[in-house]
């Protein structure tokens, strides 16, 4: 993943200036937000980007998490 460093903040530092982190989307479309130094959110404009591309991969990845987020009791019942 290419990402261009303009487009990059720190969860300390989008928690710091939060409009700072507005100026970049409106400049750059997205900032990503790293935590623990590793890509981890997304800042975008809706106006810019109304749809947020997905490989099927992530898509998968996605879904999955929900599923077991949503159904995490039942799974740890099926586990025993």
């Amino acid at each position: 993943m290419n990402i261009n460093s303009d487009a990059i903040m720190s969860i300390t530092e989008v928690n710091q200036n939060f409009s700072s982190a507005v100026r970049r989307v409106e400049k750059n479309g997205k900032v990503y937000i790293f935590k623990n130094n590793k890509p981890r959110f997304l800042l975008i404009d809706l106006e810019q980007e109304p749809e947020i591309e997905m490989t099927d991969e992530e898509k998968i990845e996605f879904i999955g998490r929900r599923i077991l987020k949503d159904h995490k009791k039942a799974f740890e019942e099926l586990a025993k």
